[in-house]
């Protein structure tokens, strides 16, 4: 009786798994994993909002110290809205990726993942008087993110590179 009660439990659980995972990979809108847009994003006094406490996010305005959070800006040549350009074409290039604004040297995309439609907001702020982007990738929802954060932040500083390499040599 208590074999079929577990067995019974079990391919209902599976099933709610496998519903959610079709209903997430099928849907265009924003799924339960989605989350609420956080209130503080954007550019205050030349900053973007400090890091989450959760090990879900990078910022390069965090303090060095903080290995945790810290990753280090993205240097650019030119104008900030040049560099600003130069990286919307990058995130655009993305999958499941959703540009919501971009605003002088200002960049704000929503990047979600593939199987449960887990979305990280991901800012971008080419500095004039520093010659950098400054970036936050942070998690909405949940503590870890096995990386995904920095590991996205790498790769479009990877491409960035190449793309302003390219540019020069034009």
């Amino acid at each position: 009786m208590l074999k079929r009660l577990l067995l019974g439990l079990g391919l209902l659980l599976a099933g709610a798994a496998a519903g959610v995972a079709l209903h997430t990979a099928f849907t265009q809108g924003d799924t339960v994993f989605a989350g609420k847009r956080p209130s503080n994003l954007g550019v205050a006094d030349g900053r973007l909002a400090p890091p989450k406490r959760t090990p879900n996010c990078v910022a390069s305005q965090a303090d060095p110290a903080d290995a945790e959070h810290y990753i280090a800006p993205i240097a650019y040549s030119g104008s900030p809205g040049e560099a600003i350009a130069i990286l919307r074409r990058i995130v655009d290039g993305s999958e499941r990726t959703l540009v919501l604004k971009q605003d002088g040297n200002y960049l704000y995309a929503e990047y979600k993942s593939k199987l449960m439609g887990f979305v990280d907001d991901v800012e971008f702020y080419a500095s004039p008087k520093e010659g950098v982007i400054h970036v936050r990738s942070a998690s909405r929802l949940g503590r870890r993110d096995f990386g995904v954060n920095r590991a996205r932040i790498e790769s479009i500083r990877a491409r960035f590179g190449a793309a302003t390499r390219g540019t020069a040599a034009a």
